[in-house]
């Protein structure tokens, strides 16, 4: 807040006003890039109760990408310019054992700690096992987990967002899962259809993982372009290239 004082007026920026008197409890969002994030995400903005600080993502190094998904860096900030929000990084090696991550994790969560913020969110829709894994570890740096759409039904719930009019790209496939052919496909009503039985409509299994590049929330469209579609690690990968 910026002061400008006379002899009894106090001057305030009008953005620091605002910032006054935002009373919603700050978080910050574990951020993939994909769907259920940013499902997550715009539950919270729809909200009154919390709001959003920072987009925090895992990225690995070595290949500059978003660990998991394969989404390259230069997507991911075009992706949280438009949606408004900070974005933090959390670098981490490739084949990164879990001991590396929990470590850069943990790096990350006490500089929001110390500032102030206790709550992490997350996109998280049923699996337990992986929900108790997040509330212990950050129970470890003082702070706690929040499932903004905790126990939604995934085709519902993948539905209602292509209504909103969200807009999402298929950027990687578990082919133990699913077919490769599903790789670099937008999900619309169609793919939907196509699923196989069995095969999450959120991908929630990890059956896949996504991009989403347009939506109600964004201030512009994420442009990309089709790079090539390649099998490594044992997953299938469509890489996305900055338009």
């Amino acid at each position: 807040m910026q002061h400008w004082r006379g002899s009894s007026i106090l001057c305030v920026q009008p953005q620091a006003i605002m910032q006054t008197l935002d009373q919603r409890k700050p978080v910050i969002l574990s951020w993939s890039g994909g769907k259920d994030s940013c499902l997550a995400l715009y539950r919270l903005m729809k909200g009154t109760e919390f709001r959003v600080e920072a987009l925090l993502t895992t990225v690995t190094r070595d290949y500059e990408r978003i660990s998991m998904h394969g989404v390259r860096t230069d997507l991911l900030k075009r992706q949280a310019a438009s949606l408004g929000l900070p974005l933090h990084q959390v670098l981490i090696s490739k084949g990164a054992a879990n001991d590396e991550y929990e470590l850069r994790m943990g790096e990350a969560l006490s500089r929001y700690r110390d500032g102030g913020i206790d709550t992490v969110a997350f996109g998280d829709l049923f699996l337990e096992e992986i929900r108790a894994y997040r509330d212990r570890f950050l129970a470890q740096h003082g702070m706690t987990g929040l499932y903004p759409i905790w126990k939604r039904d995934t085709a519902r719930a993948i539905r209602e967002f292509i209504a909103e009019g969200f807009k999402t790209i298929i950027v990687c496939v578990d082919p133990k899962q699913l077919d490769a052919r599903f790789a670099g496909r937008v999900i619309d009503d169609q793919l939907i259809s196509e699923l196989p039985p069995g095969c999450d409509p959120c991908g929630e299994n990890g059956e896949f993982h996504t991009f989403v590049f347009d939506g109600p929330i964004f201030r512009e469209t994420v442009g990309w372009t089709r790079g090539e579609i390649v099998c490594r690690d044992s997953f299938w990968f469509c890489d996305l290239l900055p338009a």
